[in-house]
This record gives structure tokens, sequence and C-alpha cells, in this order.
């Protein structure tokens, strides 16, 4: 029988809710697996005419939320300065090659091919396996903007919450909301508007606030599948108006105490690293860790 074609806008940009399920058994997917699909998905989302809205990383599948633009939207400059990000500022690509890869890079399907083809190479020489990592092939449903978007992001979001891995979306740190506060959405990998935009809110610290309150408010629902977030934790959110305060943020980066090897001040980070002779110690100056006042030596952020 032959497969359904995908629905596909191609002449307007469109999100889609992404799910790709592992063939192996079990769990397979660790922290270190997830943390290098995190950073393939920030390598082509950068590279891809695409906004990633979301996501949730799991130890045997994962979903993304992307909002894919249509080629006639990108034009040849578009093209060239990715080009030149990816192979090099002193490549020039020819005509043929800028129409080609302005089909690429503004197709889902291309997308997610490489994502997953990439992280599949990655997968098996770790575990020195070979053979099919992925199961049938990714299914994709199209999402309308606006509330419906919201309730697809919740429900990626959730998910860690589902399962039973934690309490709280927040603490999950391979999950949209997770980067998000954890990272300061580092390198601006998620689009801030959580389909919210025509709700008028306001900045984006706002908007966060309240994507969290319309988030935990539908956690807290028993939807008989999974777990629920706890009324003890719902309850002392609304009481801080779903705001994080700075308990939160210290708890939320807690890694950062055992994993940054310097953490201090900048100018002691920067020093102390000049004085060991670290790699890049003279170039990369040391990470501002978000809600936190000190600096890091590593950009663990990078590895999320």
């Amino acid at each position: 029988m032959p497969r359904a074609p995908r629905l596909l806008l191609e002449d307007q940009p469109a999100v889609y809710h992404v799910m790709s399920r592992t063939a192996l058994d079990g769990f397979p997917f660790d922290a270190a697996d997830k943390d290098h699909l995190l950073a393939l998905i920030k390598l082509f989302g950068a590279m891809y005419f695409c906004q990633i809205l979301g996501f949730a990383l799991m130890g045997n599948h994962f979903h993304l939320l992307v909002r894919m633009l249509p080629a006639e939207h990108v034009d040849d400059d578009d093209v060239i300065v990715r080009f030149r990000r990816r192979y090099g500022h002193d490549t020039h690509p020819n005509l043929t090659q800028i129409e080609a890869l302005r089909q690429k890079w503004t197709s889902l399907s291309e997308f997610m091919r490489e994502l997953k083809q990439t992280f599949s190479r990655y997968y098996n020489a770790r575990h020195h396996r070979r053979g099919t990592l992925w199961g049938e092939r990714f299914k994709s449903v199209l999402v309308e903007d606006g509330r419906t978007l919201v309730n697809c992001l919740a429900y990626i979001d959730l998910n860690p919450v589902r399962a039973g891995l934690v309490d709280r979306p927040e603490d999950y740190r391979w999950c949209s909301l997770g980067y998000h506060l954890q990272s300061g959405n580092r390198d601006n990998l998620l689009t801030t508007d959580f389909g919210m935009m025509e709700w008028g809110i306001g900045d984006d610290a706002d908007t966060l606030r309240y994507y969290r309150q319309f988030l935990y408010e539908t956690g807290a629902v028993d939807v008989g599948k999974g777990n629920v977030l706890a009324p003890e934790i719902v309850d002392r959110a609304r009481q801080a108006d779903y705001e994080y305060s700075y308990t939160d943020r210290f708890i939320l980066r807690t890694r950062w105490f055992t994993d940054s090897g310097i953490i201090g001040s900048k100018s002691f980070v920067a020093a102390i690293s000049r004085r060991f002779g670290l790699p890049g110690a003279v170039q990369r100056e040391p990470q501002k860790v978000s809600g936190i006042d000190f600096y890091s030596l590593k950009r663990l952020a990078e590895n999320l």
C-alpha cells in the first residue's frame, strides 16, 4: 500500500509538529546522545530557512516544532550568506547551486533527512553498532498558528513530566522550556513568540511567563495518560504569578557549580584561563550564567 503524501504548505510559512522514534528496544538515547542531537538541531536550524519553536528529546524518540519558510520567500543573498557560513567566507556558489540550496534548505523532508542521518552516523560510531537506527519515516502534523500552536508546544514540553522523568518541565534540559530557563535560550535557538504574537502580551519575559502559566494549567489536567504536574507545584507557581525567583533560577543552574571548570567574576575566569594556557582562553570570553551573577569557563549551554 503506497504511503500517504505529506501535507506540506510550500507557498507560505507553515508550522509542523515532527516526531521520530528509534527502531531500537528500550530507551537507548543517553544524556550524551541527547546532547548531540540538540547540537545537530542547532546546526541544521541555523542552516535551513526555518524557526525552531520547541522540542523534547526523549530516550527513544523526539518531538520538534518547526516553522519552515517557503522557497519563494528566500532570495539569492540569503542563500549565499548561509552557504558561506557553512562552507567558508571565501566560497562563491554559482547560480545552479544557489537554486538547488534554496529548494533544499526550505524543505522539511530534507531538514529531517540530514538531521536523522547525521545523528545515525554519530550514534552508530559511538555505540559501535551498524544498521538502522530509526523506525518508520518521521511523522509530521501541520499546525495552525495561534492557540493551536501553543497547545501543541505545551504537549511537547509536558512529555518529560508525563513520562515521570521530572516534576516540572523546566527541570528537563532537553525540552524547550528547560532550554529557555536553564540556558537563557542560548544562541537564540528558539523563537520567543510561542505562537502567542496575536495575544499582544509584550516583551519576551512576559511572553515566557504567560506561556509557563498556560503550560502549568494544562499540565495539571489529568488526561488519563502519564503523570501530571503536582497540585502543590502548580499552586506555588500561581502564588508567584508564574514569575521565576532567584531561588528558582539558582536551582535550575546548579550544574554550573559542578561542571564549569572555573567560576567567578569575568576577570577572574579570564585570568585563570590564560594562566593555565587553556584552549581558546585568549579568543573566547567567559560565559555569563544568566540569572546568577557569575561567569563560567565552559559554555555548558552548548551541551544542553
